[in-house]
């Protein structure tokens, strides 16, 4: 006999393949805390609301990282303004990862530029524009 509670659906929305690890290097700390904004206006995260990226110096480029739940948005993306284009690397399940994409649609305008497939996760390269 097992203890552990029976789970049903399909993996994408039963707590399985929700989150996605997203990260950003090699772009302006104000287009960071832009990304970082829309993304934790709308989902649950692992940073504190008040958490923005930071600069840091040094010859080594900075990567911002955070890891959203992209179970159920709280709010649309409204369009946002960036410097520049952003690469966003986003590495979670298929419908998860798909989820965060079209989430960003509603802030900028969104270009796969690579992807890496696995069984059940990938890592999609994403670039940001403005709409």
């Amino acid at each position: 006999m097992n203890s552990t509670p029976e789970r049903s659906g399909d993996g994408a929305t039963d707590g399985h393949g929700q989150e996605v690890l997203v990260s950003l290097s090699r772009c302006d700390l104000a287009d960071a805390r832009s990304v970082f904004g829309v993304l934790g206006h709308a989902f649950d995260s692992d940073r504190e609301a008040d958490d923005e990226p930071e600069a840091t110096s040094g010859p080594r480029p900075t990567v911002w990282v955070t890891t959203v739940d992209v179970t159920e948005p709280r709010a649309a993306a409204e369009p946002v303004t960036l410097t520049a284009p952003v690469t966003v690397d986003a590495q979670g399940g298929y419908w998860a990862v798909d989820r965060l994409r079209t989430h960003l649609t509603g802030a900028f305008a969104v270009r796969v530029v690579g992807t890496a497939a696995g069984d059940q996760e990938q890592e999609v390269r994403l670039r940001l524009e403005n709409r």
